[in-house]
């Protein structure tokens, strides 16, 4: 079993970045596909982007598609998700994600989640 906890939340000004950050204990990262989620106030949770479990394969939504990057550092355990260009939109708690098959992922239907990290994106 998987423990994954974020950091890097914060207040950011529109066009602003941050890169939050999912520590990993109890497995490697390498052992899972990595997924980010977000859920703003009064919405439900959405899929931001996930990495397969070799780390070869990222895919986004397509609002964060160009903007939004998502990395791995086995050495750290951690993956992270780095922001650029954030709008008011973007504005959420942000979840880190994990599942040994990456299918799951990809449908948002992880076995492992963070605690959040709130992100707000001031205009």
């Amino acid at each position: 079993q998987v423990q994954l906890v974020e950091s890097g939340g914060g207040l950011v000004q529109t066009g602003g970045s941050l890169r939050l950050s999912c520590a990993a204990s109890g497995r490697t990262v390498n052992n899972y596909a990595m997924g980010w989620f977000r859920q703003a106030p009064g919405k439900e949770r959405e899929f931001v982007g996930h990495m397969s479990k070799s780390g070869g394969d990222t895919a986004y939504a397509d609002s964060v598609k160009g903007r939004f990057t998502i990395s791995r550092d086995s050495a750290k355990n951690t993956v992270y998700l780095q922001m650029n260009n954030l709008n008011p939109e973007d504005t959420a708690v942000y979840y880190c994600a994990a599942s040994p098959q990456d299918y799951f992922i990809r449908v948002g239907r992880p076995q492992y989640w963070g605690q959040g990290t709130q992100v707000t994106v001031s205009s």
